[in-house]
């Protein structure tokens, strides 16, 4: 009878290393054969491709103030966090992007020298809540950086003085800074001709009709918001 606990202990032991490598051979197997199915995908059939506009009406609309209110600032739009935040390698980079890296700013502010001043992130008045997560989040991780986030409501954009007052000291900077100087004409050279004030005018109206065309409109920035996005298993080195 004392014999029989350890043979029994043994044999429980033993039965239960199987079952794990069993489990553990077929989670493989599967990994491995989702992997081949998605492999076997072919890129533009089962994605179809359609052109959208980059900016909805509303971040048109804060781009044009922005450019309007801050000359010789450049404005820059939809740029991914992963394109100006720089992160350490200890931990997985992939992880962070599949947390942070690949949400991206509606407008960047930027200096003549394309560093980053501030984020505009502009909001649709009614947001659910994993849409107020995600802009929480990247909120957080920009002010972690030092780059400032101004939030603006796509229906309540602020006036062009709120946005001259909101960066004045860069623009004082940028001021103080020494015009270049102008370079001579070319003896002979012609100016280019302007558009008469007519046809600029037809050019504007279409433009803006088009504006209209919501067929067009770009990828909400919170349509994954509701799906469950689960990163694809890395590969394996060849």
């Amino acid at each position: 009878m004392g014999l029989s606990d350890p043979i029994a202990a043994s044999a429980l032991c033993a039965a239960f290393l199987l079952l794990t490598a069993l489990m553990w051979r077929r989670r493989q197997a599967g990994a491995r054969r989702d992997a081949a199915r998605r492999e076997a995908l072919d890129t533009v059939q089962s994605w179809q491709p359609e052109a959208v506009r980059v900016l909805t009406i509303a971040e048109r609309r804060a781009y044009d103030l922005l450019r309007n209110a801050l000359p010789g600032f450049l404005v820059l739009a939809q740029v991914p966090l992963s394109r100006f935040l720089r992160v350490p390698t200890r931990h997985s980079h992939a992880e962070w992007m599949h947390r942070a890296g690949s949400l991206s700013a509606d407008l960047l502010v930027c200096d003549a020298g394309s560093r980053v001043l501030a984020v505009i992130d502009v909001r649709p008045a009614e947001q659910t809540e994993r849409s107020r997560q995600r802009h929480e989040r990247m909120a957080k991780v920009l002010k972690a950086a030092g780059i400032m986030v101004q939030v603006w409501s796509e229906d309540r954009l602020p006036s062009a003085s709120s946005v001259r007052a909101l960066f004045g000291a860069e623009l004082e900077r940028s001021a103080a800074q020494a015009a270049p100087v102008p370079q001579p004409r070319p003896s002979g050279s012609r100016p280019m001709p302007l558009i008469p004030v007519a046809e600029m005018e037809e050019l504007l109206a279409e433009g803006d009709l088009a504006s209209q065309d919501m067929s067009m409109e770009p990828v909400p920035s919170a349509f994954f918001d509701d799906m469950d996005m689960v990163p694809e298993a890395p590969r394996r080195a060849a």
